[in-house]
């Protein structure tokens, strides 16, 4: 596992990548052809699995499921689980950890989602932004608020925006396709696992911009916007 963002302070980062408030870690996982994880429970936090190469197994509670590129798997707390990569290439993903509040009803059993069936939600969210939704605080998210996919059209702009208060927390990890991040007064160039995190200081806008006249590009998006009622 390899560190993308880890607790600590967006304004005052004590190391790079240290600025999460509200969530535990973002993580890139790799597991190797024919091996899998030990055991494991996680306690007071859960975990969402976002599958980027290579095929392979989640089991938990006496489930196993199927996992490959564009799934996701939301797993619980305190239910024992493994990981197995079943192919003959490296098992990739994304973990975003969170910790669940006290008195959350989480759920009884792992929750996959295949991205790759899940129709379009909206498509013209922030002027163009094409979502598709993997799971939202209804879903059984206990600290986020949803963990989303977002395309951009070639020659298309999400709309720049700043958010008016410093409760969120929300990062934008490309997939495919190279991009232009906007973020404050500056164009980064975002390629297929690169990510930004927005700055919560009610004062830098941000968004993306596809100038690709003939590809799509697409993001894994996760987000936290204000304190909120947990599902109980």
């Amino acid at each position: 596992m390899r560190d993308i963002y880890t607790k600590g302070d967006p304004q005052h980062p004590a190391k790079k990548g240290a600025v999460l408030r509200y969530i535990n870690s973002y993580t890139y996982a790799t597991l190797e052809p024919r091996t899998s994880t030990k055991p494991a429970r996680l306690d007071g936090r859960q975990q969402i699995f976002f599958v980027l190469t290579g095929r392979g197994t989640a089991s938990a509670g006496g489930e196993t499921a199927e996992i490959f590129p564009n799934v996701a798997v939301l797993m619980p707390g305190n239910l024992e689980f493994t990981l197995q990569n079943t192919g003959e290439t490296l098992l990739a993903m994304y973990v975003i950890e969170e910790p669940t509040p006290a008195g959350f009803r989480r759920n009884a059993n792992m929750l996959v989602r295949d991205e790759n069936k899940i129709p379009i939600t909206a498509s013209d969210g922030h002027w163009s932004h094409i979502v598709k939704t993997l799971y939202t605080t209804q879903d059984g998210l206990g600290t986020l608020e949803a963990v989303l996919t977002v395309t951009l059209d070639p020659l298309t702009v999400g709309k720049p925006h700043l958010v008016d208060h410093d409760d969120i927390e929300e990062v934008w990890t490309s997939l495919y396709g190279t991009s232009l991040a906007f973020v404050g007064n500056q164009l980064r160039r975002q390629t297929p696992g690169m990510s930004f995190y927005h700055i919560p200081d009610n004062k830098t806008p941000h968004s993306n911009i596809n100038q690709n006249e003939d590809a799509q590009v697409k993001f894994l998006y996760f987000g936290r916007y204000h304190p909120h009622e947990t599902r109980k």
